[in-house]
């Protein structure tokens, strides 16, 4: 299983926006390819920013290189993003994954419990 890390920025008044956009873009599309696992899209405060992880998680590097082409270490960006991104990684970090633990109890919807 490979993890795949990509990093950007937004102004705190346009994070919400953001993450709407995110989740009709890249997200969206990490989930309609084949092979991918699923994504954690990950936002916390950092200075006058809103600093946006996402984490996505493939069957293998071939998967990847299916939803992000021949350089899957360059970032995937749409339309719209240059509106809302203060910074923007142009790299990707890709990991081998070696375990996984996770509770049982996991959700996907953890908004209920978020302290924001």
């Amino acid at each position: 299983m490979i993890l795949r890390r990509w990093r950007g920025a937004v102004r705190a008044e346009d994070a919400e926006a953001y993450l709407a956009h995110q989740g009709e873009t890249g997200v969206r599309d990490y989930r309609a390819t084949p092979g991918n696992l699923g994504v954690l899209v990950l936002r916390r405060p950092v200075g006058e920013l809103v600093e946006v992880i996402t984490l996505s998680l493939w069957a293998s590097m071939d998967d990847v290189r299916r939803f992000a082409g021949d350089r899957p270490e360059v970032a995937v960006f749409y339309p719209g993003d240059d509106d809302l991104l203060v910074e923007k990684d142009p790299h990707v970090d890709h990991y081998e994954v070696t375990d996984v633990d996770l509770d049982p109890r996991l959700r996907a919807d953890t908004s209920a419990d978020s302290p924001n």
